[in-house]
């Protein structure tokens, strides 16, 4: 598995506990790297990158997850699928350097691995539309 993949999926399992039992994003990262320690430094500072600023970035992230989430509302999505999107949005929003295809292409790996039947159909589909307005760093 690639290093940025393996990231991600930390980051979605550290963004899901957050999720469900709310505490602070650096501790709850630094627990899971203190218990995963033969992670490389690539990978650890990548995830922390993600989590960090995906939690420091909340507010604006869910405000453009529920613009282009037609008829959904954060709170009824699974958490999964809601936290898949914070993540690729952040992505988004905020690392120039990630293009867009690459960032919505794991998005959607994540979903077909984590999420429900239709989850990859559903991520695909709020972060086309988001890529689409270009929301860098609103």
């Amino acid at each position: 598995m690639r290093k940025r993949t393996q990231s991600r999926e930390i980051a979605l399992k550290i963004l899901y506990q957050i999720d469900i039992a709310p505490q602070d994003a650096k501790a709850a990262l630094d627990d899971f790297l203190n218990h995963n320690e033969d992670l490389g430094a690539d990978i650890k500072e990548f995830s922390h990158k993600l989590v960090v600023g995906t939690r420091n970035n909340l507010e604006a992230i869910d405000k453009n997850i529920t613009k282009f989430a037609d008829n959904w509302e954060l709170k009824r999505m699974a958490i999964v699928d809601r936290n898949i999107l914070r993540l690729a949005c952040f992505e988004l929003m905020f690392l120039e350097d990630i293009p867009s295809k690459v960032t919505i292409n794991e998005a959607v790996e994540l979903a077909k691995k984590y999420g429900g039947i239709d989850s990859g159909k559903f991520i695909n589909g709020v972060l086309d539309k988001i890529n689409k307005e270009d929301i860098k760093k609103s």
